[in-house]
């Protein structure tokens, strides 16, 4: 009797151990930042994080995604963790997620794993190697040339004509590279701005004035007639140049896909605490497949022409990232065959900085 009333204490004690066990890891996985849940062997699920079920990992105590389900068997085969970067798909809409899962055996009879969602991370890490792909074919193209064209300066040193025609591209190559240098150094200075620490008072029927007179060379050039309507008093907070620049940008957008001759023109109206300037072009106008990108760095709707005009492709990206610092938006409305019309919104009350 002494002997089984020994067990007897035992086998209660370690139930309690066992309970004192399953309680803090239900507070742990409870807390947890990224998604955790724990299973037993037979792949039950115990306990989830909100985590968990905001990823849409398990139903019904079970877990839906096959791949983790691996995970979980090879962790039961294994003494330490494994870990793997999974692709799954969650929710009614079958939403791609990126995910760093790891998986450990715990206590000789249950599995714990964790849930990591690195989407975002990923999409950033695209983006930037996109970005430095793109970065170095468009400065490839201008410099290629520049050097090919020095080449061909110095094999037609005896033909005048030929020198100066070279040297004329050489020109305009060089120009095209500052030009996509200078807008490169814009868009990271834009992208990083922090424009609320260090924003002041801005009328924005100044901004307009500085711009147009930045394209009233270009605007001679193609013989486009710039029209403005701003009176002053529309005053925002923000960063001055930063304005200018954006409000350049779509000016010389329009300037350049206008038709030769024609006219464009820019507005300033306030509707319902939002400062709107608007540039109308009388240009092709834009294709709705070219207006879900015309915001994206180095899209061009006419490549030909941009490598006529020199257009470096991050002027709208630019001009969308200084909408974006100062609280506003960038809006767009065209049509094939009538124009387009970009406007650039600006909250007057300060309280909507950011």
């Amino acid at each position: 009797m002494g002997f089984l009333a020994s067990r007897r204490a035992q086998k209660e004690e370690e139930n309690r151990d066992f309970d004192a066990f399953q309680s803090i890891a239900a507070q742990v996985v409870d807390v947890m930042a990224t998604a955790g849940v724990v299973l037993d062997l037979n792949n039950s699920v115990l306990r989830a994080s909100p985590g968990a079920i905001q990823l849409g990992l398990v139903q019904n105590r079970r877990l839906i995604h096959s791949t983790l389900v691996k995970l979980v068997e090879k962790a039961k085969k294994t003494s330490g963790a494994v870990q793997q970067e999974l692709l799954l798909e969650t929710g009614l809409r079958r939403e791609k997620v990126w995910v760093e899962a790891r998986a450990a055996q715990f206590g000789g009879e249950y599995v714990m794993l964790l849930v990591d969602d690195r989407t975002e991370s990923k999409q950033l890490e695209d983006t930037r190697r996109d970005f430095v792909a793109n970065v170095s074919h468009e400065l490839k193209t201008p410099i290629g040339a520049i050097g090919l064209l020095a080449e061909a300066i110095q094999g037609a040193t005896d033909d005048s004509e030929m020198v100066k025609k070279f040297a004329e591209s050489l020109q305009k190559e060089s120009q095209r590279l500052a030009n996509l240098v200078q807008e490169l150094i814009q868009l990271s200075k834009v992208q990083g701005a922090r424009v609320g620490e260090n924003s002041t008072e801005v009328d924005l029927a100044a901004v307009i004035t500085d711009a147009v007179d930045r394209n009233l060379l270009i605007a001679e050039q193609r013989n486009i007639r710039v029209v403005s309507s701003a009176e002053s008093g529309t005053v925002v907070m923000g960063d001055y140049e930063m304005l200018v620049t954006a409000v350049r940008n779509l000016i010389e957008n329009a300037i350049v896909y206008s038709n030769p001759a024609s006219q464009v023109g820019i507005g300033l109206k306030v509707v319902d605490g939002v400062a709107e300037i608007a540039v109308t072009d009388s240009g092709l106008g834009i294709s709705e497949s070219d207006q879900k990108r015309i915001f994206e760095r180095f899209y061009r709707v006419d490549p030909s022409r941009s490598r006529e005009t020199g257009g470096t492709g991050l002027g709208l990206s630019i001009v969308k990232h200084v909408s974006a610092n100062h609280g506003g938006e960038v809006r767009l409305f065209s049509q094939p065959g009538v124009g387009s019309t970009f406007t650039l919104r600006l909250p007057i009350d300060t309280q909507e900085m950011p």
